[in-house]
């Protein structure tokens, strides 16, 4: 009789474990994990389109076998950021993806337009995505209180020059003081 040891490696495509929504840790975080061996590359979609990372959304993780966890992590996120974040894993044996809501802070001001996207396509296999922000112009707005500005400084300055004028005189005068009657 005798004993042999044989190592086996389980191939398997991959499988998203979990994703959480985010949650503010020193960073806000959104929270994976990922099953997969061969370990899957792992990319990120922002309401369908491909999600660069940045100085302030970038991803870190942690490879223990064939579990993949990690974060994305967002460094001060806005309204902007607000949206559909779809985490993709992939191995040559399949992809899985699952799509988690990313909701920050609410739009501080409701007559600002919503964020205008431009896309611009490049040679590498994944488009780069171009981010402006367009505030709608309230002209009546803008005028109404560039008009109540003007009218409170006219109104100061008025009042400035009627307490300088008239504040300087005493009802009872300085004599009344001088000639001894409240002694």
């Amino acid at each position: 009789m005798s004993n042999a040891s044989v190592l086996l490696t389980v191939y398997s495509p991959p499988r998203i474990l979990s994703l959480l929504e985010p949650i503010r840790h020193m960073e806000h975080c959104i929270e994976f994990s990922v099953h997969g061996n061969p370990p899957p590359q792992i990319h990120w979609l922002y309401n369908g389109q491909f999600l660069r990372q940045t100085a302030f959304i970038r991803m870190d993780v942690y490879q223990g076998g064939d579990i993949t966890d990690g974060c994305l992590l967002f460094n001060h996120p806005t309204h902007y950021n607000n949206g559909n974040y779809t985490i993709v894993a992939t191995n040559y044996l399949g992809t899985a993806n699952q799509t988690v809501r990313g909701h920050f802070l609410e739009k501080p001001f409701p007559s600002i337009s919503d964020i205008f996207v431009t896309y611009e396509y490049s040679p590498s296999p994944s488009p780069l995505i171009t981010v402006t922000h367009k505030p709608e112009e309230d002209t009546f707005g803008v005028s109404i209180a560039v008009g109540l500005a003007a009218f409170a400084c006219v109104l100061l300055v008025v009042l400035f020059i009627m307490i300088n004028k008239y504040g300087r005189r005493s009802k009872f005068g300085m004599k009344a003081f001088d000639s001894g009657h409240f002694s």
